[in-house]
């Protein structure tokens, strides 16, 4: 109904990650070149981090719709199994049917996938979102998968995407062999002041066709309530739409958002 006042098709601010209305800010450009780059090149693995909310998870689905078809992909968004389970939820997302579960058999399937899959010419990605929940024992099994590699290149592309946290940890001496193989990486920055406005009209311009206005003022308070993480640019901007659902208007001034600040503060 809300959706109808607005003469939107669906929701401009939804907090799930929808690749069809991820906002190209100057820092995401530069995260997806840096991927594109770590993965073509067999870098072994990438570590992506940044900031609850900013847009890591749509970032790793955009990247999988915009990968080649010669390369295959696992994507693992919750990484909270044994390192036996993980292993299996990798295998098992990119296509594979492993009829002994047990961990050298899993390997060597993995293994012999991966090679199959160079020979052709093609490429293997595997992305570990949240990745800052991984234990030691699992990131030393994700150390060991990079290991899979020809006399020449690696056989299978790591990213490693989660929180601030997860860079923190990789620092400590316990961990150092899998800091060491990490020769690609990148801190995904919340959005400027000045991309602001083009996300907020972008998303809006991305869920349907609106009369929606928003003075200037505005989008200075958006900021400084969300200091540019899209997810908070999203809370708030979704409450203003409800405002304006309960109160019949698409016309939003500053004072409309101060309101919905406090009500979320």
């Amino acid at each position: 109904m809300e959706l109808k006042s607005h003469s939107l098709r669906k929701s401009p601010f939804n907090i799930t990650s929808d690749p069809q209305i991820f906002f190209e800010s100057a820092s995401h450009k530069e995260a997806l070149a840096t991927l594109s780059y770590g993965i073509k090149e067999k870098k072994g693995i990438i570590l992506i981090t940044g900031e609850v909310g900013t847009g890591k998870t749509t970032l790793c689905k955009t990247l999988l719709n915009r990968m080649s078809s010669g390369v295959k992909t696992s994507l693992i968004m919750n990484p909270y199994f044994s390192e036996v389970q993980l292993l299996r939820a990798i295998v098992e997302d990119f296509g594979l049917q492993v009829k002994k579960k047990n961990r050298l058999n899993i390997i060597n399937e993995l293994n012999s996938f991966l090679v199959n899959i160079s020979l052709e010419g093609g490429n293997a990605v595997l992305i570990i979102d949240e990745a800052q929940g991984l234990t030691n024992r699992q990131l030393e099994q994700i150390r060991l998968l990079s290991n899979l590699e020809t006399s020449d290149e690696k056989l299978m592309q790591i990213v490693l995407v989660g929180q601030p946290e997860l860079e923190v940890r990789l620092k400590k001496f316990s961990l150092r062999q899998i800091r060491q193989r990490i020769f690609v990486k990148y801190v995904i920055a919340p959005l400027r002041e000045d991309e602001v406005r083009g996300y907020v009209e972008f998303r809006l311009q991305r869920a349907g066709e609106t009369d929606i206005t928003i003075s200037s003022a505005s989008f200075k308070l958006i900021y400084e309530f969300s200091q540019g993480i899209p997810r908070l640019v999203n809370m708030l901007c979704d409450r203003v739409l409800l405002l304006g659902f309960i109160k019949e208007k698409i016309s939003f001034k500053e004072e409309d958002f101060r309101v919905c600040v406090e009500e979320l503060q």
